[in-house]
Protein backbone atom coordinates (compact mmCIF):
# COMPACT_ATOMS: atom_id res chain seq x y z
CA UNK A 1 0.00 0.00 0.00
CA UNK A 2 1.28 3.66 -0.69
CA UNK A 3 0.61 6.63 1.29
CA UNK A 4 1.25 10.28 0.41
CA UNK A 5 1.71 11.90 3.78
CA UNK A 6 1.59 15.45 1.97
CA UNK A 7 -1.78 14.66 1.33
CA UNK A 8 -4.53 16.22 4.25
CA UNK A 9 -7.06 13.78 3.87
CA UNK A 10 -8.85 15.53 7.24
CA UNK A 11 -8.66 19.24 5.28
CA UNK A 12 -9.88 17.83 1.88
CA UNK A 13 -12.53 15.69 3.98
CA UNK A 14 -13.74 18.96 5.67
CA UNK A 15 -14.06 21.25 2.68
CA UNK A 16 -15.62 18.33 0.02
CA UNK A 17 -18.29 17.27 2.86
CA UNK A 18 -19.18 21.10 3.18
CA UNK A 19 -19.35 21.92 -0.56
CA UNK A 20 -21.80 18.46 -0.48
CA UNK A 21 -23.65 19.78 2.01
CA UNK A 22 -23.92 23.65 0.35
CA UNK A 23 -25.04 22.05 -2.85
CA UNK A 24 -27.50 19.43 -0.98
CA UNK A 25 -29.18 22.47 0.61
CA UNK A 26 -29.53 23.92 -2.75
CA UNK A 27 -31.18 21.19 -4.72
CA UNK A 28 -34.10 19.68 -1.90
CA UNK A 29 -37.06 21.83 -1.10
CA UNK A 30 -36.74 23.79 2.06
CA UNK A 31 -37.92 22.68 5.53
CA UNK A 32 -41.05 25.10 4.60
CA UNK A 33 -42.18 23.72 1.31
CA UNK A 34 -45.62 21.67 1.54
CA UNK A 35 -45.61 19.15 2.82
CA UNK A 36 -43.22 20.93 5.27
CA UNK A 37 -43.47 17.96 7.60
CA UNK A 38 -42.04 15.77 5.17
CA UNK A 39 -39.27 18.03 3.61
CA UNK A 40 -37.90 18.65 7.11
CA UNK A 41 -37.74 14.55 7.99
CA UNK A 42 -35.49 14.41 4.52
CA UNK A 43 -33.28 17.42 5.70
CA UNK A 44 -33.60 15.85 9.20
CA UNK A 45 -31.91 12.40 8.16
CA UNK A 46 -29.63 14.14 5.19
CA UNK A 47 -28.14 16.91 7.46
CA UNK A 48 -27.67 14.61 10.73
CA UNK A 49 -23.81 14.88 10.40
CA UNK A 50 -22.69 12.18 8.07
CA UNK A 51 -19.05 11.54 7.03
CA UNK A 52 -20.10 11.68 3.17
CA UNK A 53 -17.86 8.84 2.31
CA UNK A 54 -19.55 8.20 -0.60
CA UNK A 55 -19.29 11.95 -2.10
CA UNK A 56 -15.80 12.11 -1.35
CA UNK A 57 -15.28 8.85 -3.35
CA UNK A 58 -17.01 10.54 -6.04
CA UNK A 59 -15.00 13.52 -5.86
CA UNK A 60 -11.90 11.67 -5.27
CA UNK A 61 -12.15 9.97 -8.53
CA UNK A 62 -12.77 12.45 -10.59
CA UNK A 63 -10.10 14.17 -9.94
CA UNK A 64 -7.68 11.55 -10.47
CA UNK A 65 -9.20 11.36 -13.76
CA UNK A 66 -8.70 15.02 -14.15
CA UNK A 67 -12.10 16.23 -13.95
CA UNK A 68 -13.33 19.11 -12.10
CA UNK A 69 -15.29 19.43 -8.91
CA UNK A 70 -18.74 21.12 -10.62
CA UNK A 71 -19.26 18.52 -12.96
CA UNK A 72 -18.64 15.52 -10.51
CA UNK A 73 -21.40 17.61 -7.72
CA UNK A 74 -24.05 16.73 -8.92
CA UNK A 75 -23.92 12.62 -8.81
CA UNK A 76 -22.04 13.07 -5.66
CA UNK A 77 -25.02 14.12 -4.53
CA UNK A 78 -27.48 12.05 -5.87
CA UNK A 79 -25.65 8.95 -4.14
CA UNK A 80 -25.41 10.46 -1.22
CA UNK A 81 -29.19 10.95 -1.57
CA UNK A 82 -29.84 7.22 -2.02
CA UNK A 83 -27.72 6.59 0.87
CA UNK A 84 -29.50 8.33 3.35
CA UNK A 85 -32.89 6.65 1.55
CA UNK A 86 -31.24 3.08 2.65
CA UNK A 87 -30.47 4.12 5.76
CA UNK A 88 -33.69 5.35 7.37
CA UNK A 89 -35.39 2.41 5.79
CA UNK A 90 -33.18 -0.01 7.22
CA UNK A 91 -33.90 1.87 10.32
CA UNK A 92 -37.51 0.93 10.50
CA UNK A 93 -39.15 -1.16 13.00
CA UNK A 94 -39.54 -3.88 9.87
CA UNK A 95 -36.28 -3.89 9.04
CA UNK A 96 -33.13 -3.46 11.65
CA UNK A 97 -35.06 -1.38 14.21
CA UNK A 98 -33.07 0.77 15.49
CA UNK A 99 -33.29 3.99 17.35
CA UNK A 100 -29.80 5.84 16.73
CA UNK A 101 -28.69 6.62 13.82
CA UNK A 102 -25.62 9.18 13.24
CA UNK A 103 -25.73 10.14 17.14
CA UNK A 104 -29.23 11.05 17.20
CA UNK A 105 -32.88 9.43 17.40
CA UNK A 106 -33.16 7.69 14.06
CA UNK A 107 -36.29 9.69 11.86
CA UNK A 108 -39.09 7.23 12.50
CA UNK A 109 -38.37 7.98 16.44
CA UNK A 110 -39.10 11.95 15.45
CA UNK A 111 -41.23 12.01 12.62
CA UNK A 112 -43.33 8.21 12.83
CA UNK A 113 -43.08 5.63 10.80
CA UNK A 114 -45.04 6.43 8.23
CA UNK A 115 -43.21 9.57 7.17
CA UNK A 116 -40.16 7.72 7.38
CA UNK A 117 -40.73 5.38 5.06
CA UNK A 118 -42.20 8.54 2.72
CA UNK A 119 -39.23 10.38 3.47
CA UNK A 120 -37.46 7.48 2.35
CA UNK A 121 -39.01 7.45 -0.69
CA UNK A 122 -38.95 10.83 -1.55
CA UNK A 123 -34.92 11.10 -1.07
CA UNK A 124 -34.67 8.24 -3.28
CA UNK A 125 -36.63 10.06 -6.14
CA UNK A 126 -34.78 13.41 -5.39
CA UNK A 127 -31.38 11.75 -6.04
CA UNK A 128 -32.43 10.76 -9.87
CA UNK A 129 -34.00 14.94 -10.05
CA UNK A 130 -30.21 15.51 -9.15
CA UNK A 131 -28.52 13.36 -11.54
CA UNK A 132 -30.76 14.59 -14.04
CA UNK A 133 -28.79 17.85 -13.34
CA UNK A 134 -25.56 16.65 -14.17
CA UNK A 135 -24.39 17.70 -18.19
CA UNK A 136 -23.41 14.74 -19.62
CA UNK A 137 -20.21 13.66 -21.88
CA UNK A 138 -19.29 12.19 -24.98
CA UNK A 139 -18.95 8.97 -23.36
CA UNK A 140 -21.46 8.94 -20.70
CA UNK A 141 -24.69 10.51 -21.46
CA UNK A 142 -27.61 11.00 -19.23
CA UNK A 143 -28.98 7.56 -20.17
CA UNK A 144 -25.73 6.26 -18.84
CA UNK A 145 -25.31 8.10 -15.95
CA UNK A 146 -29.20 6.96 -14.68
CA UNK A 147 -28.91 3.35 -15.61
CA UNK A 148 -25.82 3.37 -13.57
CA UNK A 149 -27.96 4.47 -10.66
CA UNK A 150 -31.05 3.00 -11.20
CA UNK A 151 -28.99 -0.73 -11.19
CA UNK A 152 -27.36 0.09 -8.08
CA UNK A 153 -30.70 0.92 -6.24
CA UNK A 154 -32.25 -1.70 -7.70
CA UNK A 155 -33.73 -5.01 -7.27
CA UNK A 156 -30.72 -6.57 -8.01
CA UNK A 157 -28.23 -4.97 -6.04
CA UNK A 158 -28.68 -2.73 -3.37
CA UNK A 159 -32.11 -4.33 -2.86
CA UNK A 160 -31.52 -7.43 -3.03
CA UNK A 161 -28.63 -7.14 -0.68
CA UNK A 162 -31.06 -5.89 1.68
CA UNK A 163 -33.66 -8.78 1.40
CA UNK A 164 -30.94 -11.51 1.50
CA UNK A 165 -29.89 -9.29 5.06
CA UNK A 166 -33.31 -9.95 6.26
CA UNK A 167 -33.63 -13.61 4.71
CA UNK A 168 -30.45 -14.03 6.68
CA UNK A 169 -31.08 -13.53 10.00
CA UNK A 170 -31.21 -16.73 12.61
CA UNK A 171 -30.01 -18.67 10.06
CA UNK A 172 -26.06 -20.16 9.60
CA UNK A 173 -25.33 -18.49 6.26
CA UNK A 174 -22.39 -20.16 4.19
CA UNK A 175 -19.85 -17.48 3.06
CA UNK A 176 -20.64 -17.00 -0.34
CA UNK A 177 -24.36 -15.94 0.91
CA UNK A 178 -22.66 -13.50 3.52
CA UNK A 179 -20.50 -12.04 0.23
CA UNK A 180 -23.32 -12.01 -1.27
CA UNK A 181 -25.14 -9.29 1.20
CA UNK A 182 -21.85 -7.41 1.55
CA UNK A 183 -21.76 -7.09 -2.28
CA UNK A 184 -24.94 -5.65 -2.65
CA UNK A 185 -25.76 -3.90 0.49
CA UNK A 186 -22.53 -1.99 0.84
CA UNK A 187 -19.97 -2.28 -1.82
CA UNK A 188 -22.35 -1.55 -5.01
CA UNK A 189 -22.80 2.23 -3.78
CA UNK A 190 -19.59 2.73 -3.07
CA UNK A 191 -18.42 1.34 -6.56
CA UNK A 192 -21.38 3.12 -8.65
CA UNK A 193 -19.47 6.36 -6.78
CA UNK A 194 -16.19 6.31 -8.02
CA UNK A 195 -17.07 5.26 -11.25
CA UNK A 196 -19.79 8.07 -11.56
CA UNK A 197 -16.90 10.29 -10.44
CA UNK A 198 -14.88 8.94 -12.93
CA UNK A 199 -17.90 9.28 -15.77
CA UNK A 200 -18.07 13.56 -15.08
CA UNK A 201 -14.66 13.30 -16.16
CA UNK A 202 -15.30 11.41 -19.19
CA UNK A 203 -12.85 8.99 -18.12
CA UNK A 204 -11.77 6.27 -20.49
CA UNK A 205 -12.61 2.49 -20.27
CA UNK A 206 -9.44 1.71 -18.73
CA UNK A 207 -10.22 4.02 -15.54
CA UNK A 208 -13.29 3.40 -15.62
CA UNK A 209 -12.17 -0.50 -15.24
CA UNK A 210 -9.91 0.46 -12.56
CA UNK A 211 -12.08 2.76 -10.67
CA UNK A 212 -14.74 -0.06 -10.85
CA UNK A 213 -12.26 -2.42 -9.42
CA UNK A 214 -10.94 -0.45 -6.69
CA UNK A 215 -15.30 0.20 -5.62
CA UNK A 216 -15.36 -2.90 -5.31
CA UNK A 217 -12.78 -4.00 -3.24
CA UNK A 218 -13.30 -1.00 -0.92
CA UNK A 219 -16.64 -1.66 -0.82
CA UNK A 220 -16.52 -4.72 0.47
CA UNK A 221 -13.52 -3.97 2.82
CA UNK A 222 -16.05 -1.42 4.19
CA UNK A 223 -18.73 -3.56 5.25
CA UNK A 224 -16.05 -5.96 6.86
CA UNK A 225 -14.40 -3.32 9.30
CA UNK A 226 -18.35 -2.20 9.76
CA UNK A 227 -18.73 -5.90 10.99
CA UNK A 228 -16.10 -5.56 12.61
CA UNK A 229 -16.80 -2.07 14.86
CA UNK A 230 -20.21 -3.52 15.56
CA UNK A 231 -18.55 -6.03 17.73
CA UNK A 232 -15.83 -3.88 19.45
CA UNK A 233 -16.99 -0.36 19.20
CA UNK A 234 -19.80 1.21 21.48
CA UNK A 235 -23.05 2.83 20.64
CA UNK A 236 -21.44 6.28 21.53
CA UNK A 237 -18.45 5.84 19.09
CA UNK A 238 -20.41 4.20 16.51
CA UNK A 239 -23.10 7.15 16.44
CA UNK A 240 -25.60 3.67 16.01
CA UNK A 241 -26.82 1.58 18.56
CA UNK A 242 -24.03 -1.16 18.73
CA UNK A 243 -23.79 -4.87 18.93
CA UNK A 244 -27.44 -4.53 16.81
CA UNK A 245 -25.83 -7.54 14.77
CA UNK A 246 -25.32 -10.00 17.11
CA UNK A 247 -28.38 -9.46 18.52
CA UNK A 248 -30.31 -9.48 15.65
CA UNK A 249 -28.21 -12.95 15.06
CA UNK A 250 -26.98 -11.80 11.33
CA UNK A 251 -23.83 -13.63 9.78
CA UNK A 252 -21.15 -11.59 9.86
CA UNK A 253 -17.66 -11.64 9.15
CA UNK A 254 -16.34 -12.20 13.03
CA UNK A 255 -19.16 -14.64 13.56
CA UNK A 256 -18.29 -16.47 10.43
CA UNK A 257 -14.43 -16.48 10.94
CA UNK A 258 -13.42 -14.16 13.73
CA UNK A 259 -12.08 -10.92 14.58
CA UNK A 260 -8.50 -11.47 13.67
CA UNK A 261 -9.17 -13.63 10.48
CA UNK A 262 -11.96 -10.80 10.08
CA UNK A 263 -9.13 -8.10 10.24
CA UNK A 264 -7.01 -9.85 7.72
CA UNK A 265 -9.60 -9.69 5.38
CA UNK A 266 -9.76 -5.91 5.42
CA UNK A 267 -6.63 -5.55 4.93
CA UNK A 268 -6.48 -8.39 2.11
CA UNK A 269 -9.42 -6.33 0.21
CA UNK A 270 -8.03 -2.83 0.99
CA UNK A 271 -5.03 -4.20 -0.76
CA UNK A 272 -6.47 -5.51 -3.63
CA UNK A 273 -8.04 -1.83 -3.80
CA UNK A 274 -4.98 -0.07 -3.87
CA UNK A 275 -3.37 -2.11 -6.99
CA UNK A 276 -6.33 -1.52 -8.82
CA UNK A 277 -5.19 2.09 -8.75
CA UNK A 278 -2.22 1.75 -10.48
CA UNK A 279 -3.07 2.71 -13.66
CA UNK A 280 -3.01 6.27 -12.39
CA UNK A 281 0.41 6.51 -11.59
CA UNK A 282 0.12 7.97 -8.41
CA UNK A 283 -2.25 10.93 -9.74
CA UNK A 284 -5.15 8.74 -7.21
CA UNK A 285 -4.12 10.46 -4.38
CA UNK A 286 -7.12 11.20 -2.68
CA UNK A 287 -8.58 7.73 -3.44
CA UNK A 288 -5.48 5.95 -1.83
CA UNK A 289 -6.02 8.69 1.04
CA UNK A 290 -9.51 7.45 1.96
CA UNK A 291 -9.33 3.45 1.33
CA UNK A 292 -6.15 3.42 3.84
CA UNK A 293 -8.47 5.90 5.87
CA UNK A 294 -11.36 3.27 5.76
CA UNK A 295 -9.56 0.16 6.91
CA UNK A 296 -8.17 2.33 10.10
CA UNK A 297 -11.30 3.74 10.92
CA UNK A 298 -13.12 3.26 14.33
CA UNK A 299 -17.02 4.43 14.12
Amino acid sequence: MSENSAFDLKKYSRQRAKQVDTALGHYLPTARTKPATLHQAMRYSLFAGGKRIRPLLTFAAAEACAGKLGDAMPLACAVECIHTYSLVHDDLPSMDDDDFRRGRPTSHKVYGEGIAILAGDALLTQAFEIAAKARGWSRYRHATLIAELTETAGSRQLIAGQVADLEGESKQLTFPQLRYIHERKTSTLLTCSVRLGGMSANCTPTQLKALTDFGYHVGLAFQVIDDILDVTQTTQQLGKTAGKDQASAKATYPALVGLEKSKKIAEQLTAKAFAALKPFKGKAIALEALAGYLLKRKN
